[in-house]
C-alpha cells in the first residue's frame, strides 16, 4: 500500500474490505417483518443484482457519509454514529425499506473500521478514514411499489479534503431553473434522487468556476442548500454574532452544522433557525457551506445571475467561522474535551 496521505482528494480509494448484511422480509397486516443477517466483512466490492431490483427500478436507495479521525494521542474516533444510524432510518422509513437497527449498524461500521485499520490515515495529514454506508432494495419487481429485501453496505475509503485548497473560499452562484427537491417530497431524507436531481445545475455551476446554490423550491426566494451541503451565515448585529441558518422541511438535517449549532450556541452566539432571503446576503459577514464531507467551506461572493446581482461576503475565511472549524475538528482529532460525548473512541485493542 503506497498512498501520499496529505495528496488525498474526495475521491475513492480501494481499501482490503467493505461490510455487508442482507434483509429478507415479507409483508404481514401491511407490515415488512423479517430478520437482518449478521454483518459481515468481504473483499468483494461488486453485488450480483437484478436488473428489476426496486433500487434500479424505483429509486429504493439512501446513503449516509461518516469519518474516523486518528487523533493527537493515537486513538481513533468515530464521529456521531449513532446519529449517522439514526438519519439513514429515517431515510429507510420515507422509502418504505426495512430499517436496519442503530446496534447493527454499529457493529457493521466497527467491522469495517477494523478490517481496514491500515487505511486509516496517520494524524496531522488532513485525511481521514470516510465511511459510506449505503442501502438498497434488492427485490426483482416489475409493479409499483416497495420490495422485500434489502441490503446494507459500509463502504470505507481514505479521503482527503472536499475542496481543493482545504479551508478557503468558494464562489456560488443561485439557479432558479432547476429545484433540488419538493417541498413536501424526499429533500430532507439522504437519498440518491436528490441529488441526481442537482446534478444539471451543478455541473453547470462547475463548469464555470462555481458551486451552486439552490433556493426554495415553491417561491425561488429564500436560500434552502448549498449543492451537497447545509447553508450557514454569519451576522455581526448590536447583539452580538449571530448564527443563521435555513429551516426548510426540503434540506438534508446536517449532523455537522448540528454540531456548529451546539458550539456556537456555547461561545455565546445567537443561533437562528429560519427562512433566509437571499437578499439577506447582503448583511452577512461571513456565509460557508458545511457537511461531513466538506466540514466547513467559507463563501467569499454569491453570484445571482437572474437578478444581476453579486454578494460579496468575506474574500478570506472570517474570524468567526474559522474559530467553529477549529473547535469541531480539536473535538474531532482528541486536541480537546469532548464533552457532548460526540466521539466513539477506540484504543490500541479497538475497544470503547
Amino acid at each position: 500500500m503506497d498512498i501520499n496521505w496529505k495528496e488525498l482528494g474526495f475521491h475513492y480509494t480501494e481499501t482490503d474490505t467493505i461490510v455487508r448484511s442482507a434483509f429478507h422480509g415479507r409483508w404481514e397486516n401491511g407490515r415488512l417483518k423479517g430478520e437482518w443477517e449478521e454483518p459481515y466483512a468481504t473483499r468483494d466490492k461488486y453485488i450480483h443484482l437484478h436488473l428489476s431490483a426496486t433500487c434500479l427500478q424505483y429509486g429504493q436507495e439512501a446513503f449516509e457519509g461518516l469519518k474516523a479521525f486518528r487523533g493527537a494521542d493515537g486513538r481513533i474516533r468515530i464521529f456521531r454514529w449513532r446519529d449517522n444510524a439514526e438519519r439513514l432510518q429515517r431515510s429507510a422509513h420515507a422509502l418504505k425499506m426495512a430499517e436496519p437497527p442503530i446496534e447493527l449498524f454499529g457493529r457493521a461500521l466497527r467491522l469495517a473500521l477494523e478490517t481496514n485499520m491500515d487505511f486509516v490515515p496517520p494524524y496531522d495529514t488532513g485525511a481521514t478514514l470516510y465511511f459510506r454506508p449505503i442501502l438498497i432494495g434488492t427485490t426483482p419487481q416489475l409493479g409499483v411499489g416497495p420490495g422485500v429485501d434489502y441490503e446494507l453496505a459500509i463502504i470505507p475509503s481514505p479521503i482527503g479534503p472536499y475542496y481543493p485548497g482545504k479551508f478557503h473560499c468558494t464562489t456560488f452562484i443561485i439557479n432558479r431553473r432547476v429545484d433540488r427537491a419538493a417541498p413536501l417530497g424526499t429533500g430532507a431524507y439522504k437519498v440518491g434522487g436528490n441529488y441526481a436531481a442537482s446534478f444539471r445545475a451543478t455541473e453547470e455551476a462547475h463548469l464555470q468556476g462555481y458551486d451552486c446554490l439552490f433556493l426554495d423550491s415553491k417561491t425561488h426566494r429564500y436560500i434552502d442548500e448549498c449543492s451537497a451541503a447545509n447553508f450557514i451565515g454569519i451576522k455581526q448585529t448590536d447583539e452580538g454574532i449571530e448564527y443563521l441558518t435555513p429551516r426548510s422541511n426540503a434540506i438534508l438535517p446536517s449532523i455537522t452544522n448540528a454540531s456548529l449549532m451546539a458550539l456556537a450556541w456555547d461561545k455565546g452566539y445567537k443561533v437562528t433557525r429560519r427562512h433566509i432571503l437571499v437578499e439577506e446576503l447582503a448583511e452577512m459577514q461571513e456565509a460557508a457551506a458545511c457537511g461531513t464531507a466538506c466540514v466547513i467551506s467559507p463563501i467569499d461572493r454569491v453570484i445571482d445571475p437572474d437578478k444581476g446581482r453579486m454578494y460579496e461576503i468575506s474574500r478570506t475565511p472570517g474570524p468567526v467561522l474559522t474559530d467553529l472549524y477549529q473547535s469541531l475538528q480539536d473535538i474531532q482529532y482528541g486536541r480537546a474535551e469532548d464533552k457532548y460525548g460526540w466521539c466513539t473512541i477506540l484504543n490500541k485493542k479497538h475497544t470503547n
